[in-house]
């Protein structure tokens, strides 16, 4: 059996190891494959039976022109990288990786959130550059600092990974209010509660998106959303880049109403020279690494294999098609 991993590289830059694909049939890994080169991506796979891909599309015409394909395994949770339909018309499966960094991605959020509220890395390099040494008072601070107990923070998706950085925020002293399409009501106490959308949007000082991209959530954070929420709330996002509106959200820090932001996500990755985020007062963006940590990919890594051997073993798990 011929195996072939199109984009390895972000899952695997070096730190992990391929042996529990290669052990199950003729392996390649590329590191990286142009997404928009189709001629290129139909060459590498060939006549694979098992393709393994991240941010790489397959799509109708790749599947019409590789016709040994029976099996296709997604690097990550996302499955929109797959035309499913097409695939399943030619009776390939397609798996995902449903859940691998539920504490890396709410630890990020948080670590997002406490960057916001104490600007470590600012100060730090104020250090470094001789800043305090030269104060004529013991300390100083360069930005307004925060504290985050008895605030409020409005998570919108209450699923895992919701959860945690809803327990962290509640260790730290805060408030969680929560909307989800299903709720959990075992999970409310003095400190967390569900609520609807407009009552999140009113109430919250620091809003969290734990949510995934459907219809009914993209553009989520728009203008007419942003109206209804505190003067000065801050906004978190590493979920979908598309769950905010860019322009309005830059508006909005540039205006004051929203406080800060910091996102982990953008609407078109990697980001575009002109996104309107890039240029918006008190935002700071970082390049997808919620899902980073070594320790998660080595899970996503081991879930991706069992994916495959299930698949052999007829007995497949995590289809998305």
């Amino acid at each position: 059996m011929k195996i072939v991993v199109l984009d390895g590289y972000t899952e695997n830059p070096g730190d992990l190891s391929w042996d529990g694909f290669e052990r199950l049939g003729a392996f390649t890994c590329y590191d990286r494959t142009p997404l928009d080169n189709v001629g290129m991506i139909i060459d590498r796979i060939d006549d694979a039976e098992v393709v393994i891909t991240n941010k790489t599309p397959i799509t109708e015409a790749v599947l019409e022109a590789c016709a040994n394909i029976k099996y296709i395994g997604i690097l990550a949770t996302g499955f929109n990288v797959v035309d499913g339909i097409a695939a399943k018309k030619r009776g390939i499966v397609v798996t995902n990786i449903p859940t691998y960094g539920t504490y890396a991605v709410g630890q990020m959020a948080i670590a997002l959130l406490l960057e916001i509220c104490h600007r470590v890395q600012n100060h730090s390099d104020s250090v470094y550059r001789g800043d305090w040494e030269s104060c004529e008072d013991f300390c100083y601070w360069l930005n307004p600092l925060i504290e985050l107990a008895d605030k409020t923070m409005g998570i919108v998706g209450y699923g895992r990974i919701g959860q945690v950085t809803g327990a962290i925020a509640q260790a730290m002293g805060m408030n969680v209010i929560a909307m989800d399409e299903y709720q959990n009501k075992s999970l409310e106490c003095e400190t967390m509660r569900y609520v609807d959308l407009d009552t999140l949007f009113k109430e919250s000082d620091v809003i969290a998106l734990h949510c995934p991209l459907f219809p009914s959530t993209e553009d989520i954070i728009c203008k007419d959303s942003i109206k209804k929420m505190k003067d000065g709330v801050i906004i978190i996002n590493n979920s979908r880049g598309p769950l905010i509106v860019e322009k309005d959200l830059a508006e909005a820090l540039n205006s004051g109403k929203v406080y800060a932001a910091a996102v982990d996500v953008v609407s078109t990755e990697p980001i575009s020279a002109n996104n309107p985020l890039l240029k918006a007062k008190n935002c700071i963006i970082t390049p997808h690494i919620s899902w980073g940590p070594k320790e998660s990919r080595k899970r996503l890594m081991d879930i991706a294999v069992d994916n495959l051997e299930k698949f052999l073993a007829g007995k497949p798990q995590n289809v998305v098609n």
